[in-house]
């Protein structure tokens, strides 16, 4: 199984953000579902789906800040906001 690529997507980050890498482990079933995804949706890449189910859950969650608002709806909707 080919694995998903583990490069930041520029599109997704802003040059002022920091990025923290983790490395995760994934069941396989999630891991080639979120690949089959990518696959069907090349706007879309690991990183960006990630970033918005984590950001999603802390929402869900009751955090709320609006950095995490923002990457949220950004990725979800690729858009890129400004300060």
């Amino acid at each position: 199984m080919q694995e998903l690529n583990y490069h930041e997507n520029s599109k997704v980050l802003n040059h002022k953000d920091e990025v923290i890498s983790f490395k995760c482990e994934l069941q396989e079933n999630l891991q080639k579902a979120m690949k089959e995804f990518v696959e069907e949706h090349p706007n879309w890449d690991q990183y960006r789906i990630l970033q918005a189910a984590i950001a999603g859950f802390l929402m869900q969650k009751g955090f709320q800040n609006r950095d995490l608002t923002r990457l949220y709806i950004g990725n979800m909707f690729s858009m890129n906001f400004k300060d």
